[in-house]
């Protein structure tokens, strides 16, 4: 059997943890092929960004082109795109019907802090590409900055559900909004609970907050895991969860990692385990 097609929209990560090179690897992991368009390169590591150099979206929009033209691509994520142009021309290829089973990865910020995101970009999110989405992925920041409001007003889990609901009146099918730094700003929490809604109802999906400063691209690789599975045929529901397994065992595998001297990969390929 030969593998099905997915593809990546999504930032270069030149320390590997997250972005293009996590995506690839979590496809692996899926036993899917991966494509690529690439719409910025960073120079970071486990410790920060440095320095971002964004692509031009006619370039974006051409490796897209020049994938979707080649293969039969099953499904699509977006992670970084950097700039509020970006957004709104992979929004277009979205509504021309280039992009199926599309999962936005909303990427505006990194963990350290460093703004991944130009002036505009959180309105071109809602305005021009959620309502193409088949599922959003924000964490906590990202689902407040969509949202207008101060990520410090969140402090339960009927807060993170109000966020999913607002995010999806934007047009998405499902808005899963992940718990992982609610988890990290509670002393008491020792769970990292996923919620996902949709018009259908709400779903949590609940485990054991893994504690390792082995983290980074956990978001990026959640999200390339759904589409792995979208791709595949697994209704979102079913995608997500076999995601957050995904996740969970990759952090736990690299839970005793000293790759660098922050935040390290996670263990996409089983490696530790």
């Amino acid at each position: 059997m030969q593998p099905i097609t997915v593809l990546t929209i999504a930032g270069s990560d030149s320390g590997g943890g997250a972005g293009i090179q996590a995506d690839l690897r979590t496809f692996a992991a899926f036993a899917v092929h991966g494509t690529t368009a690439i719409t910025a390169v960073t120079a970071q590591n486990t410790v920060g960004v440095t320095a971002v150099q964004n692509i031009d979206p006619d370039i974006v929009v051409a490796q897209v082109l020049a994938v979707v033209g080649d293969f039969a691509v099953k499904s699509v994520k977006t992670g970084m795109l950097a700039q509020p142009t970006t957004v709104e021309r992979v929004a277009q290829l979205a509504g021309e019907g280039f992009l199926p089973h599309l999962v936005v990865d909303p990427v505006l910020v990194s963990s350290t802090g460093h703004s991944l995101m130009r002036d505009g970009g959180i309105e071109a999110y809602r305005d021009a590409l959620l309502p193409f989405a088949e599922i959003v992925t924000p964490n906590l920041r990202e689902a407040s900055l969509l949202c207008g409001v101060d990520v410090r007003d969140v402090t339960s889990h009927d807060d993170m559900v109000v966020l999913a609901q607002t995010i999806l009146a934007f047009g998405s099918s499902y808005v899963l909004v992940k718990g992982g730094h609610f988890a990290e700003r509670s002393t008491t929490e020792h769970h990292a609970p996923d919620i996902l809604v949709s018009q259908d109802g709400i779903i949590i999906y609940d485990a054991d907050r893994i504690k390792t400063t082995n983290d980074h691209g956990t978001g990026c690789s959640l999200s390339a895991a759904i589409a792995a599975g979208l791709g595949l045929g697994r209704a979102v529901p079913d995608a997500t969860r076999d995601a957050k397994s995904f996740v969970l065992a990759a952090l736990e595998g690299a839970a005793k990692w000293r790759l660098g001297q922050g935040h390290g990969p996670i263990d996409h390929l089983g490696w530790g385990q």
